[in-house]
C-alpha cells in the first residue's frame, strides 16, 4: 500500500512533503491526516530543511475531506477527525521553516485550508479553488474561516464561504490568495524552487525566528509586536551564524551558514 504521504529533503535543504492518494484525488481521509502529522514533526525537528514546498500528486492537489469514508463515520468520528484536521494543519502553519503551497489543478475545502496555513501559495493557471464547505451543509472546521479572513479580508472571505464560489487562479491572486501564478505544473514547481533557494541561501535561525515574530505580532497591538521582534532579535545574537555573516562580509566571500 502507498504511502499517503511522503517527504523528502534535498541536498539543498529544500523539503519536499506530498499529499500521494492521487487516485482519491487527494482527499484528506483519517489516513492521510495522521501520516501528515507524524510527517510535519519529523520536519519540524529535522534542522537540516529550511524550507517546505507542500504538492499534490495527480490531477490536481487536494479535493478536501474524503466524503467516501465520511458517509460511514458518526458523529463522533466526524468530530475526531475533523479535530485531527485542524490539529494538523495547525502543525503545518507553526512550522519554524517557510512552507510553499504549490497548487495545481484543484484545491477545494480542507484542500486550501491546507494550502492557507502554509506562507506562500504558487498556482497553475489553469487552478480552480474555494473553501466550498456550505454546499454540503457544514462550515470550513479547519482553520478557513480564520485564516481567509485574515489574509484577504472578512468581505471576501465572507463571499467565498457564503457562496461556495469556485475561483480561478487570477481572481485568486487578485484577492492576495495565491503569491503567484505560472502556465503549468512544471513552471509552479520551479517557482517554488526559486523561492525556496532564495528562502534557503540566508541565515536559518534567523529566517525561523523572523517567521516566528511576523506570525506571533499579527493579533497583538504594535508594543506588544516590537517586543516579540526584539525577542526574536535575542535569538540570533549568540549564533555562530551571526558571526559568519560579519567574518563572510569582512572577506568579501559568501556566508556558509550553518544553522546555529
Amino acid at each position: 500500500m502507498e504511502q499517503p504521504i511522503v517527504w523528502h529533503r534535498g541536498d539543498d535543504g529544500i523539503a519536499e512533503l506530498v499529499l500521494n492518494r492521487p487516485d482519491a484525488m487527494n482527499a484528506l481521509n483519517y489516513a492521510l491526516l495522521r501520516a501528515l502529522e507524524d510527517a510535519v514533526r519529523e520536519i519540524a525537528d529535522d534542522r537540516g530543511v529550511r524550507a517546505v514546498i507542500v504538492r499534490g500528486e495527480g490531477k490536481g492537489f487536494c479535493a478536501g475531506a474524503d466524503l467516501k469514508e465520511r458517509r460511514g463515520l458518526g458523529p463522533d468520528e466526524v468530530r475526531r477527525n475533523v479535530s485531527l484536521t485542524r490539529e494538523a494543519f495547525d502543525r503545518v502553519a507553526r512550522l519554524p521553516q517557510p512552507t510553499i503551497a504549490v497548487l495545481h489543478g484543484f484545491a477545494f475545502g480542507g484542500g486550501l485550508e491546507l494550502a492557507l496555513a502554509c506562507d506562500f501559495r504558487i498556482g497553475t493557471r489553469d487552478l480552480r479553488l474555494g473553501l466550498t464547505e456550505t454546499s454540503l451543509a457544514i462550515v470550513p472546521g479547519a482553520g478557513g474561516t480564520q485564516r481567509l479572513a485574515r489574509l484577504i479580508g472578512p468581505t471576501w472571505a465572507k463571499w467565498m464561504i457564503f457562496t461556495a464560489a469556485r475561483i480561478d487562479a487570477e481572481r485568486a491572486q487578485e484577492l492576495g490568495l495565491l503569491f503567484e501564478v505560472a502556465d503549468t505544473r512544471e513552471a509552479a514547481m520551479d517557482a517554488a524552487r526559486s523561492l525556496a533557494r532564495a528562502i534557503a541561501q540566508n541565515g536559518p535561525v534567523a529566517v525561523r525566528q523572523a517567521k516566528w515574530a511576523i506570525d506571533r505580532g499579527l493579533d497583538v497591538d504594535l508594543a506588544t509586536g516590537l517586543a516579540i521582534e526584539d525577542a526574536a532579535y535575542e535569538g540570533v545574537l549568540p549564533t555562530a551564524d551571526r558571526l559568519e555573516a560579519l567574518a563572510a562580509f569582512a572577506e568579501k566571500r559568501k556566508p556558509q551558514f550553518r544553522g546555529e
